[in-house]
């Protein structure tokens, strides 16, 4: 049980009463996990950051669908994870798999009104807006902010991502070589890595080219390698992820390591705590040891 009254589990018993009559008053976001479902304990930490994040105005609670069956069947759920939100009674959206913070923020957009941003904190209300995939209302606030202190590093490197997201490629690595501060490693690789995806997905043929190569030949290598890129440029991660490992599963040694190599960048793309991050780490150290 949490330490929160935000967060919960809930049986057979009481979910009427903590889910359906509570999703009256206020959403509430229902996870679907099991104990040996390892994405499911990835994504947990992060669906119960972002309850919290809205003081109040979102509900979390959590279904074991190993114990909780009459639940599993009643909402036919097929796989884990699976994420539904419930309004005035009702299962109103939802995802299954594990999913980006962004995207978990971006959907409840539509249903929670969200938290104010911190009075007098521009950089944390350009983060709010980048996470939840708000690229100009972002790049606006950096713009404003960067007037005042423009050796703002933080600030720096997000301007430099909303610019890399509008193509502005050539612009958005001028702003990065600007960044001289040695605090903001991470997030500077995470920059760099998203600029590369970028510029190497210019160069490639389509997705659908390189599916249709795939469809043909599913050991074709170099179409599995370019259609990763693609994902990744589109911000399809688990997709690319995923094809990825399969890669250096079947060949190792293609690109010299390019796919391992890949798959290092996407995790400082995306960050340690990132759910796929924990999940996609784990897979590759089973593989390598």
């Amino acid at each position: 049980m949490s330490d929160t009254p935000y967060i919960f589990d809930v049986t057979s018993a009481d979910f009427d009463q903590l889910v359906i009559q509570n999703s009256f008053h206020k959403p509430v976001l229902v996870d679907f996990w099991a104990d040996w479902c390892a994405p499911c304990k990835a994504l947990m930490p992060m669906l119960a950051q972002v309850t919290e994040s809205y003081q109040g105005e979102l509900l979390l609670a959590k279904v074991n669908c190993d114990v909780e069956q009459d639940i599993v069947m009643r909402f036919g759920i097929r796989s884990l994870p699976t994420v539904v939100l419930f309004r005035d009674g009702q299962p109103v959206d939802g995802f299954a798999g594990a999913q980006p913070e962004s995207a978990v923020r971006q959907m409840l957009e539509q249903h929670v009104q969200p938290p104010a941003a911190p009075a007098g904190n521009p950089l944390d209300a350009a983060e709010a807006a980048f996470a939840e995939g708000r690229f100009a209302e972002a790049e606006s606030q950096l713009k404003a902010l960067l007037g005042e202190d423009n050796s703002n590093a933080a600030a720096l490197i997000l301007y430099a991502r909303c610019l890399a997201e509008r193509g502005e490629l050539g612009e958005a690595e001028t702003v990065l070589d600007a960044v001289k501060s040695d605090e903001h490693k991470a997030a500077l690789a995470a920059a760099r890595a998203q600029l590369t995806f970028l510029r190497q997905a210019a160069d490639l043929p389509d997705a659908a080219t390189l599916k249709s190569r795939l469809a043909a030949d599913a050991g074709d290598d170099e179409a599995a390698y370019q259609l990763a890129v693609q994902q990744l440029a589109r911000q399809q991660y688990e997709a690319a992820m995923d094809g990825l490992l399969r890669l250096f599963q079947r060949n190792r040694g293609y690109g010299e390591d390019l796919p391992r190599k890949t798959l290092v960048q996407v995790f400082d793309l995306l960050g340690n705590e990132h759910p796929l991050v924990i999940a996609y780490r784990r897979k590759l150290a089973n593989l390598l040891y």
